[in-house]
């Protein structure tokens, strides 16, 4: 019997609670002179936790590790992460806000360029945990996370169907 794929469906309504529950575990750690978010993901995150925590300063990080394919497969991760655009500084009294940590590759890259930055995300994965300082909610490695921002509705089989 092969595994089923494991699909972890966050709607916008979600994603926002999760977000504002990590606000409040950040609020206690504070104040912050900011917020950097790794970019595409770490946006939504990074704008709702800015909102609640009163914080201005949002400045950006912008990585791809991703590769789009043109299959059944939505992405591909790739072993090299480029660098788009970088910030000054060492990241003192920064947050890096991200919506997943996941093989940890992103989370390396951006942990050597502000290494004194507290890393929160909302969704951390095993191999990815340990980089970051703080998160919201533990999935398996095998998960994918489909973000709102990433999928439409349509019909889903029930998991029974991949068993056969």
């Amino acid at each position: 019997m092969s595994d089923p794929r494991k699909n972890f469906p966050v709607t916008w309504e979600e994603l926002h609670r999760h977000s504002k529950a990590l606000a409040w575990r950040l609020i206690e750690l504070g104040p912050w002179k900011g917020i950097v978010a790794v970019t595409r993901g770490g946006l939504v995150p990074a704008a709702i936790i800015a909102r609640e925590l009163d914080i201005r300063f949002v400045d950006t990080i912008c990585v791809t590790s991703y590769k789009a394919e043109k299959s059944t497969e939505a992405r591909e991760i790739k072993g090299e992460v480029q660098v788009l655009k970088g910030i000054e500084g060492d990241g003192e009294g920064f947050l890096i806000i991200d919506d997943l940590v996941d093989t940890g590759h992103t989370a390396r890259v951006v942990r050597e360029m502000l290494p004194k930055a507290h890393f929160a995300t909302v969704y951390a994965k095993p191999a990815g945990r340990p980089l970051v300082d703080t998160f919201v909610t533990e999935v398996s490695q095998d998960t994918w996370i489909m973000f709102p921002w990433d999928i439409e509705p349509q019909f889903a089989p029930p998991i029974a169907a991949s068993w056969r």
